[in-house]
């Protein structure tokens, strides 16, 4: 009983596992959202030049416009770079989060496989177990009833010991009188053998004087 109980809390660890190695993934796609976000606006901001609050006078026009054809000079150098650094970023977040992704499917595919052959076993010891349930109570079912026939049997032993007792005692006055009687009869035999002998003897005796 208690390997299938472990079985079952071994499915368990393995589903929060999984629960758990999903987490991974989440944030990667997480951080590609963020970046991916941030993406237009990086490319927004680098676009708007430092000067295009608008000219009041005319050195000031004449200022800002060397000021924004010099911004239209780095202007592309900075933005393909920002654009170039933010997108190698989100390449490689992508390629993690799908390195990450492939890794845990194939986890859970895994874990998934592994459940179902616990839930089969578990199944299987289930059907197991309460067969071994069922011939436990017909084992004790049949153990009550072969000591309640002990019982009887040694009920009627002991009455059967008891009159073996009482047959005994019996038997042994019945000898004990049977051997008082064949004393008192071979003495009585005796004497009157003994009697018989005298009574032959005197006749003897009186024929001899006739």
């Amino acid at each position: 009983m208690a390997h299938w109980r472990e079985e079952y809390l071994t499915a368990l660890a393995v589903r929060d596992q999984r629960e758990k190695a999903n987490l991974t993934i989440y944030d990667a796609y997480t951080r590609l959202a963020d970046s991916t976000a941030k993406l237009p606006a990086a490319i927004d901001t680098s676009a708007i030049p430092s000067g295009s609050k608008g000219p009041t006078r005319t050195n000031q026009s004449e200022k800002t416009a060397f000021s924004q054809s010099k911004t239209a000079k780095k202007q592309p150098t900075e933005v393909e770079s920002s654009t170039a650094e933010l997108l190698n970023t989100t390449r490689a977040e992508l390629a993690e989060a799908q390195r990450s992704r492939s890794e845990l499917r194939d986890r859970l595919e895994k874990a998934t496989s592994e459940a179902a052959n616990l839930r089969k076993q578990i199944g299987g010891d289930g059907q197991r177990i309460n067969r071994l349930e069922s011939e436990v109570a017909q084992q004790k079912k049949r153990r009550k009833d072969v000591e309640e026939e002990l019982r009887g049997k040694a009920k009627l032993l002991n009455e059967f010991q008891d009159e073996i007792a009482a047959l005994t005692l019996q038997v042994n006055m019945a000898e004990r009188k049977a051997k008082k009687l064949g004393e008192e009869n071979e003495d009585l035999v005796n004497r009157w053998m003994k009697r018989m002998g005298q009574e032959a003897d005197a006749m003897n005796d009186a024929s001899k004087f006739s």
